[in-house]
């Protein structure tokens, strides 16, 4: 694909340069031999958005702005809501494309604007985003003036909705890749910054994954990981007996203090909460662009407190640690 000429040959000046035919090898398979059934409807729908120039990018903002209203005839405008919608759901954003606002279920620039004030300068460096979605955070990340941004996430819907944001503006180092961590190596330290948000409590072994970030970090390197926690002291982890929050694969919630000491188990230095934010229906919620459930209906409708299965409601800390 065309998308991701600009990503080989940026990556050809890093380390990433050693893995780059395996790298080209996965995407092939991902994309030109998946088995998904909607991946011809997702293309079909990428083919209505408009062939134009973008007179605007904004991605220091919280709307990822790309072009100006003017930029699109009426008929043009149409043809982008009908390709924009039939990539619903859209979950991660918010962004804006030629004065449509694709209103997301996640408010994460607040993710963002938590997180932000605290971590190393992102300018000139070479970033992993783990799970990353549509690429929201990378876009964000890309606003930083990272050198590149790698983003992964198997979601080939995640991926198709990148695209579309990547076809306005076809300059800016950031790319998703659809790819799980499992398929990136398991042992390459060549990252400055290794973003892991929302993906620690889907793993069945955390202690793998820390591990994995860790290997892909380089000396120095700093990890941010945003991950579900609950309050309490060391040795604190919830473990869900079936569902949480309506989510089946959820494994392990820790405390704050247990999750330190697995990241220094795993010899992270300088392991530091910046953030512990119990999450608002202001923030994740259902809309026009996402219809489905969302949080207002994973919590008890008699105490916001609690999960809908009786759990402590959702609360997400941003730990930072360094390699």
């Amino acid at each position: 694909m065309k998308t991701y000429d600009q990503f080989f040959e940026l990556a050809k000046a890093t380390h990433l340069v050693q893995v780059l035919p395996d790298i080209q090898d996965k995407l092939d398979k991902a994309l030109n031999h998946s088995n998904n059934g909607n991946l011809d409807r997702w293309l079909a729908a990428h083919e209505l958005l408009p062939n134009v120039s973008t007179s605007v990018v904004t991605l220091d903002k919280s709307t990822v702005c790309l072009g100006s209203k003017q930029d699109l005839s009426e008929t043009q405008h149409k043809d982008l809501l009908k390709g924009l919608k039939a990539l619903s759901p859209w979950r991660k954003g918010p962004f804006e494309l030629f004065g449509t606002h694709i209103n997301t279920e996640w408010r994460s620039d607040w993710k963002w604007d938590r997180l932000v004030p605290h971590i190393a300068p992102l300018k000139d460096k070479l970033v992993l985003d783990v799970g990353c979605g549509s690429g929201y955070h990378s876009w964000r990340m890309a606003g930083e003036d990272a050198r590149l941004v790698m983003g992964i996430d198997p979601s080939l819907l995640f991926v198709m909705q990148y695209k579309t944001i990547k076809k306005y503006a076809p300059d800016t180092p950031a790319f998703v890749l659809p790819f799980a961590l499992e398929d990136m190596p398991a042992k390459l330290p060549c990252f400055d910054t290794v973003f892991s948000m929302g993906v620690l409590y889907h793993r069945r072994s955390p202690f793998d994954h820390i591990q994995h970030l860790y290997n892909l970090l380089k000396p120095g390197g700093e990890l941010v990981l945003e991950t579900l926690v609950i309050e309490g002291e060391e040795g604190h982890i919830l473990v869900p007996r079936d569902r949480y929050a309506k989510m089946r694969n959820v494994w392990f919630i820790p405390s704050v203090p247990e999750l330190i000491k697995w990241l220094e188990r795993m010899n992270f230095k300088d392991v530091r909460c910046v953030d512990v934010n119990k999450t608002s229906v202001e923030e994740q919620r259902a809309t026009e662009w996402m219809d489905f459930e969302s949080l207002p209906d994973f919590l008890d409708p008699n105490n916001a407190n609690l999960s809908i299965e009786g759990y402590p409601a959702p609360r997400r800390a941003i730990i930072l640690a360094n390699k």
